[in-house]
């Protein structure tokens, strides 16, 4: 028995021989894309149900190196409210239009007495609105911020006791509504967080913390420089590595794979690059009817995010 499939056995699953090799030759000789392609997700209008404590995210790679500033503008009523109330989120700004002063006075009173003393100017709406990019809808609040600091992924997806484990990995999704909506998606359906690259994936911006509708502030999001060897580090954990391929020939209603699950996604049109297919363990699909060529990778995301989170 192989290193890993110990540390499978002792994570409540047995790693199967015959569908592992399998799925394996399917995963490096498959071309097709993930089936799903892009598009935009929002319009949202509730935050996600989460108790867990307020993480921290960080800035991109390319931000810490340059030196460039990157202040960004928070908006909307669910993205700022959240941030406000994580603690580590920095406040440097906080502007709202007299209607929206009046709208969130009991958010702000409780914010004040629980969380940390707040400032906000009252702006006339033409004003706030030359503050943010055109168009967005902002709700008459708007926070100027920083991204928050980055999360360790041992930290972030450790597994402990016997309880079910999830996580998301997006290879190379750069769309930011997509990237917005499917952190919303990963927050509510329980999973410890999401994973990214340093390049190819949106940085935190107003757009993407917009779509995610607050989940922004409570799902950690780890960045790393080589998705293989963070994939290889998960399966170390325990994880089952399963990778969303339209033309996997397992559909995600037939897997058994125990109760650490780490979920991998690929960019939207191209799908799964082939590294990250040669990483996962077994490639699955979501069966859908031949009417419909393909979903919207954040649609295909709350699905599947949905079907393991029993």
């Amino acid at each position: 028995m192989s290193k890993k499939d110990q540390k499978a056995r002792r994570h409540g699953s047995h790693r199967p021989k015959s569908p592992q090799k399998s799925q394996r030759k399917t995963a490096r000789n498959s071309g097709h894309d993930s089936g799903y392609n892009s598009g935009h997700n929002s319009g949202h209008n509730s935050g996600p149900a989460s108790d867990r404590n307020q993480i921290r995210h960080p800035a991109s790679k390319q931000d810490i190196k340059t030196g460039r500033n990157t202040d960004l503008w928070l908006f909307g009523k669910h993205p700022v409210l959240a941030a406000l109330n994580n603690p580590a989120r920095p406040l440097k700004r906080l502007v709202v239009t007299k209607r929206g002063a009046d709208q969130y006075l009991t958010d702000f009173s409780e914010i004040n007495q629980n969380i940390r003393p707040l400032n906000p100017e009252i702006i006339l709406p033409d004003i706030l609105e030359k503050l943010l990019p055109a168009d967005c809808v902002h709700q008459g609040i708007a926070l100027l911020t920083s991204p928050l600091p980055g999360v360790d992924l041992a930290d972030s997806c450790n597994i402990t006791g016997n309880g079910s484990h999830m996580v998301l990995i997006l290879d190379q999704v750069t769309d930011p509504h997509n990237v917005g909506a499917i952190i919303r998606s990963a927050a509510a359906f329980g999973a410890q967080a999401i994973i990214t690259t340093d390049r190819h994936a949106p940085p935190e911006s107003g757009t993407l913390a917009k779509s995610a509708s607050g989940a922004l502030e409570v799902l950690p999001w780890v960045r790393v420089t080589n998705l293989s060897r963070a994939l290889d580090s998960l399966a170390e954990m325990g994880y089952w590595r399963l990778g969303l391929d339209g033309a996997a020939e397992m559909s995600i209603r037939e897997t058994n794979f125990g109760k650490n699950i780490a979920l991998v996604m690929g960019a939207e049109g191209r799908g799964l690059r082939k590294g990250s297919r040669a990483h996962c363990d077994a490639l699955i699909n979501l069966p859908i009817r031949r009417t419909v060529e393909s979903l919207n990778v954040s649609n295909a995301a709350a699905i599947a995010l949905y079907e393991f989170s029993g």
